[in-house]
């Protein structure tokens, strides 16, 4: 009898340990997500297809996007100026060529954003004019089926780039705001371009390949890049494995027709 009053408790006090291991594992917190995967993304505010057809309403604040990277670009709300984001610092390059800090609850319609991690550094010590230097970048893709985050820091004898007005409604296509962009040249300056490599399968969500701004190293200035002469710099690339967008909730994104090819109006406008 002494042996089985035994047993029991000690059955009894292992199934009390058992339940108090489930229970503590259950409410135990799941492992948090490392901080380099949440880094190791591209994030995106609408599409470009959208954005051709002038769906310009903003639909994300500056402050959200920015929890989303410290590095991107994009167009602010009604088309109104180019948006640059180097180093955790947010621009707009308006109309007037000027660079100015974004409001935190502005929104914009269209942008692109991440935390700028590179693995690859390219060193350019003789000039070169942009189509080379995108070649020779894009040479060092591991692959051309992923996104890249490109950073060029550097001194440029020339950088043209061109900025828009905001827009009023019934908004027009993006390819007939462009036809009056206006264009600036900047001559013997220190600045940094950065932007995106996009690769084709992305066609209609972005633009594929090359997407560029610039700000002038004092940060006063800048834009959209049209062309660029590089003297001597570094070029650094991201690999961004992760892609994920942010549709607008409502507004013109709603009926705007995606289905056609606006290749030729992309064409245009880039």
């Amino acid at each position: 009898m002494a042996e089985d009053r035994l047993f029991r408790y000690i059955v009894v006090a292992v199934g009390f340990l058992l339940a108090g291991t489930l229970i503590g594992l259950a409410a135990a917190p799941l492992p948090a997500v490392p901080a380099s995967e949440d880094r190791d993304t591209l994030f995106q505010v609408s599409t470009i297809d959208a954005l051709l057809q002038g769906t310009y309403d903003g639909s994300m604040t500056f402050d959200e996007l920015a929890r989303h990277g410290d590095f991107g670009i994009g167009c602010g709300d009604r088309l109104d100026g180019e948006l640059i984001g180097v180093d955790g610092e947010w621009y707009l390059i308006r109309v007037d060529g000027r660079a100015y800090p974004v409001v935190g609850d502005a929104t914009t319609p269209f942008a692109a954003a991440t935390f700028f991690d590179p693995e690859i550094t390219i060193a350019v010590d003789e000039p070169v004019n942009l189509t080379a230097l995108e070649s020779r970048v894009q040479a060092e893709f591991p692959s051309e089926n992923l996104f890249y985050a490109i950073r060029v820091d550097g001194t440029f004898p020339r950088v043209v780039t061109r900025s828009v007005p905001a827009q009023e409604k019934p908004y027009p296509r993006l390819a007939d705001v462009t036809a009056n962009q206006t264009v600036f040249t900047f001559e013997n300056v220190t600045g940094t371009a950065v932007g995106f490599w996009t690769p084709d399968l992305a066609e209609g969500i972005n633009v594929p390949g090359y997407h560029l701004h610039f700000i002038t190293g004092d940060r006063t200035a800048g834009g959209h890049v049209l062309d660029m002469v590089m003297a001597e710099g570094t070029v650094q690339v991201d690999t961004t494995m992760n892609f994920t967008m942010a549709l607008p909730s409502g507004g013109d994104f709603w009926t705007v027709d995606l289905s056609g090819d606006l290749s030729e109006d992309l064409e245009q406008v880039e």
